[in-house]
């Protein structure tokens, strides 16, 4: 008896595998090509111009001095910097701000909440690309262009609206009974949320996070306006001036280790916080 249920239950996992199978191979052909790309990038990166041309990748050996040029002659280490200034910042204050906007948005009711909500919907729906011009002319009549501070600014004011949005999906899978024996111990609702509420969002804080995060870093449109000073230039601007000079100067394996040096940061760290990511999205605490 006991070979018979287990004969069913192997025909009908194989069953179940067999429906799956057009995703199984859907998904190695796409992971194979970009393990692929990648791989042939940074060997490229670590090959000189010739033998990528002439496709005998690192035939003479490793040459790390590619990243050195990469990082000093073309500017990428401080590109490299400006790009944290203003990713790490904006990311930290979309948070301290969004969080409790969408904890208020959420549990309590008054009398512009529903507006409110409509406005951070309408924000999700609203291309960056048509707020530039009046962004631009706030900047220039504020005269705050030139520093860094522009761009953190932005960043954090265009991340608001996905981010309370992402929170507060979170926050109304959330049991009230917390905020109940929280109240019964004599905690006021601004110490609830910082106390008990926030923390019970970290999952959801880290995922729309490194949602923020990878978004920011690869920003282009934006950083080319607001950033256009050579000091002032993040990874991805300073990448396309490093393409169009390697045009011109013909050094094509830095220009790949130029390449290598922006992806690798969002790689490392969504691959580290991958689990977090997955968490976050399924995850809604305790329903009530």
């Amino acid at each position: 008896m006991k070979k018979e249920k287990d004969t069913k239950l192997k025909k009908i996992f194989w069953k179940k595998e067999l429906h799956l199978l057009p995703c199984y191979l859907g998904g190695s052909i796409w992971a194979f090509f970009t393990i692929f790309m990648i791989g042939w990038i940074v060997a490229a990166s670590l090959s000189t111009t010739k033998e990528i041309f002439t496709g005998e990748l690192l035939s003479t050996g490793l040459h790390f001095e590619n990243y050195t040029n990469a990082f000093f002659r073309n500017k990428a280490l401080m590109n490299l910097l400006n790009s944290v200034i203003y990713t790490v910042p904006s990311c930290v204050l979309a948070i301290l701000i969004s969080a409790p906007a969408a904890y208020c948005l959420t549990r309590f009711k008054f009398r512009f909440s529903k507006i409110i909500n409509q406005g951070v919907v309408t924000g999700l729906a609203i291309p960056g690309i048509m707020i530039v011009m009046p962004l631009f002319s706030i900047v220039s009549a504020l005269e705050l262009g030139g520093t860094h501070c522009t761009l953190i600014f932005i960043y954090t004011a265009t991340s608001i609206p996905y981010t309370t949005f992402f929170l507060m999906t979170f926050f109304s899978g959330i049991s009230e009974t917390y905020e109940e024996a929280a109240a019964i111990d004599g905690c006021g609702p601004i110490q609830c949320f910082w106390k008990i509420m926030f923390p019970l969002a970290q999952p959801a804080i880290i995922t729309v996070t490194i949602f923020n995060f990878i978004s920011r870093w690869n920003e282009y449109f934006m950083a080319l306006i607001f950033a256009n000073k050579a000091e002032l230039r993040p990874v991805g601007v300073g990448l396309y001036q490093t393409v169009t000079s390697m045009m011109q100067s013909g050094d094509w394996a830095g220009m790949f280790a130029s390449v290598v040096i922006v992806f690798v940061p969002t790689v490392v760290i969504y691959l580290m916080l991958s689990n977090k990511i997955v968490s976050g999205v399924t995850d809604g605490g305790v329903k009530g």
